[in-house]
């Protein structure tokens, strides 16, 4: 009977580990806070980090090495009342590139806007049909994106199950304000984030994510010249893009994840290449036009 048990153990045991997605780590600051605090915070950053990777967020299995690395870095700006909370979130997710033992950063998007209630040891409940709370609501949407982005890198435009997930939780969440909505100033919010990846007229960036990183980054180590133009041309789609929306966040959060790594990728290789990434890269991003200028140097 024992024995029976710890075969039943070891099956579902070995099931768990290929369900979730997500190798998420969390982390809360809240030093601008009172002391009194602190056991409130600890307690959050460890149901945080529970309701994301325990969950099963696609129908596809996942081996525990190939769980999505991500990062939520959460600040606690203000404590209003011992229950509700204002912070900003950081939202960093990568993936591994084929051949070699580089990760590559894929999302790198602050969320400044966020306004929740939460109590020790308070459970989280995610209803995917309807509007629970502004936790559930906000690390499921960005568990999401993540999701997206990342099969996106994979095949073809093959995120869109996850962004159009991700959409439902803004329409969802929409009357609470507080970047879920299309008004006001703000363009860099939730609600702009993932209209960016489901809008027809943007698809070239969703494509120039696949033929960057699947086309790009992971033949480069058999093949550089080749990975190096497929990068370069997955540039000039975006740029076509860029010049109808100058400011989409779709655009702006893809260079904030890539900055650094397209310098190192364009400062070798073929001088006409090197010109043309720089050109493109100014067209596209002139605010870091001197960053830029090592590529041609």
């Amino acid at each position: 009977m024992k024995y029976s048990l710890f075969i039943v153990f070891v099956i579902l045991s070995s099931q768990a580990s290929w369900a979730q997605e997500l190798n998420a780590t969390v982390r809360v600051s809240g030093q601008n806070l009172p002391a009194s605090a602190n056991r409130v915070v600890d307690d959050m950053e460890t149901a945080f980090a529970q309701f994301l990777n325990n969950r099963k967020w696609t129908q596809d299995n996942y081996a525990p090495e190939e769980r999505i690395n991500c990062n939520f870095i959460i600040t606690i700006e203000d404590m209003p009342s011992v229950t509700d909370f204002t912070a900003t979130v950081q939202v960093q997710s990568s993936r591994p590139v084929f051949g070699s033992n580089y990760e590559t950063l894929i999302l790198n998007f602050a969320d400044r806007d966020w306004n929740f209630r939460y109590a020790e040891d308070q459970p989280l409940i995610f209803n995917p049909n309807a509007f629970t709370d502004n936790i559930t609501s906000l690390l499921s949407f960005y568990a999401y994106i993540v999701l997206g982005m990342d099969y996106d890198s994979f095949g073809n435009l093959g995120g869109q199950p996850y962004f159009e997930l991700a959409q439902q939780i803004v329409v969802n969440a929409q009357q609470q304000g507080g970047g879920w909505d299309q008004f006001g100033g703000n363009r860099r919010n939730r609600y702009w984030l993932v209209e960016n990846m489901i809008n027809p007229q943007m698809i070239p960036i969703r494509e120039g994510l696949y033929q960057y990183h699947r086309q790009g980054l992971d033949i480069f180590a058999e093949e550089e010249d080749e990975g190096r133009s497929n990068i370069l041309e997955a540039l000039q789609g975006m740029e076509e893009i860029s010049k109808l929306f100058p400011q989409a966040i779709a655009i702006i959060s893809f260079f904030d994840a890539k900055n650094d790594e397209l310098i190192s990728v364009f400062t070798k290789g073929d001088p006409s290449d090197r010109k043309q990434a720089y050109n493109t890269l100014v067209a596209i991003n002139p605010s870091e036009t001197d960053k830029y200028q090592v590529i041609i140097e």
